[in-house]
């Protein structure tokens, strides 16, 4: 819906964290625990079942015994849990036991191993997340995902667990949203249940319709866009000189098209003069034209054909004093064809229809 900037520049001296996939391995946890340790860091040990932890911190003990334990979850006392926090951040134990209360605010440089006992339980964005606990220095970091059997994964946790393991560069946070919202569909809107409607109808449109029901339940009212048609034999586009990328280029028209206001023009205007330098000849035509569109849109017209010098507005009824005021306005020739067209000829080029336009409203108004 909206547009998006992606910044996929790493901290400088971050390594990616190596990421492993598989059934649950206590030879790969001990080798792994006792490595982390050996190199004088720390480690995570994520088991996500408050009733159970105390009892594989045990059995971990057990595993590897010279290693020192901590447990930590979310229904400690909060100055206990407080108190074991500290304790890690000291380095007084080896591994912390904890549940996924250390998925987001926990930034400890020297613990660069995670363990997950149950990864086929927990969310990819999630996931993600508790994976960046790690890695958190200059230091290369190990996550393991475990499951406790292959054949038990239901086809979302394999796509999941999958997608970490093929996405384990610096940056690649926007590639694993994206890949979350296949995985989990998109919602009402673009899920299943819609997008039927939406092939159907077209993106914007569809937009543009759900933009009139939100109004309508707001209690406000929304003029319709009018249908206009600009006929010039103008060069108007955006060249690749001027805008080298043609995604930008193209999203540069659609935003255009989508302008309903002389001051989104403006906006849109000084955007593309600040990023890509003075608008060339065929930008300020395509201007030229939306801002043409807007107002013969204003002026209940159905269209403005500019050929051989000559400006033409129509389908259009005007009074005699409108049409008074608008020969005061204008000392060329106008001409008026069964009050149905109003015809400008000169030779200043299309902003002089855009002239005609802007004439023709101020006469209204006057009159």
């Amino acid at each position: 819906m909206r547009d998006i900037s992606i910044i996929e520049t790493p901290p400088e001296g971050r390594r990616p964290i190596r990421t492993s996939v598989g059934e649950y391995d206590e030879e790969m946890i001990k080798l792994a625990l006792e490595r982390e340790k050996e190199r004088g860091g720390q480690a995570f040990y994520l088991h996500n079942r408050v009733e159970s932890i105390e009892e594989v911190a045990a059995k971990l003990q057990q595993l590897c015994p010279g290693l020192r334990f901590l447990v930590a979850h979310g229904q400690m006392r909060e100055k206990e849990l407080e108190e074991k926090m500290h304790a890690f951040l000291r380095g007084d134990a080896d591994v912390l036991v904890s549940t996924t209360i250390i998925e987001s605010g926990i930034d400890i440089p020297q613990a660069n191993t995670l363990i997950i006992e149950r990864s086929d339980t927990l969310g990819l964005s999630q996931l993600y997340q508790i994976r960046g606990r790690v890695g958190r220095s200059d230091e290369t970091a190990y996550a393991y995902l475990f499951y406790p059997d292959a054949r038990e994964l239901t086809p979302e946790a394999r796509a999941r667990l999958a997608t970490l393991a093929d996405h384990t560069e610096l940056g690649a946070g926007f590639a694993i949203a994206m890949r979350d919202l296949e995985i989990r569909g998109a919602g009402e809107l673009l899920g299943g249940e819609q997008s039927g409607h939406v092939a159907a109808v077209g993106f914007e449109l569809y937009v543009e319709l759900l933009n009139e029901a939100v109004a309508e339940l707001q209690g406000q009212r929304r003029v319709a866009a009018r249908p206009v048609r600009i006929d010039a034999r103008i060069d108007a586009y955006v060249p690749q000189q001027y805008v080298s990328s043609e995604a930008l280029r193209i999203d540069i028209h659609r935003r255009l098209a989508l302008a309903e206001s002389e001051d989104e023009l403006r906006e849109l205007q000084a955007s593309l003069e600040d990023r890509y330098g003075p608008l060339p000849e065929p930008v300020e035509h395509l201007f030229a034209i939306q801002e043409a569109k807007i107002k013969v849109a204003l002026l209940g017209a159905d269209y403005l054909v500019f050929r051989g010098g000559k400006a033409t507005v129509g389908r259009l009824v005007l009074g005699s004093g409108e049409l008074k005021e608008l020969r005061d306005r204008i000392h060329t020739a106008v001409y008026v064809v069964a009050n149905r067209e109003i015809t400008l000829r000169s030779e200043d080029g299309f902003p002089q229809a855009i002239r005609l336009v802007d004439a023709i409203l101020e006469a209204r108004q006057a009159a």
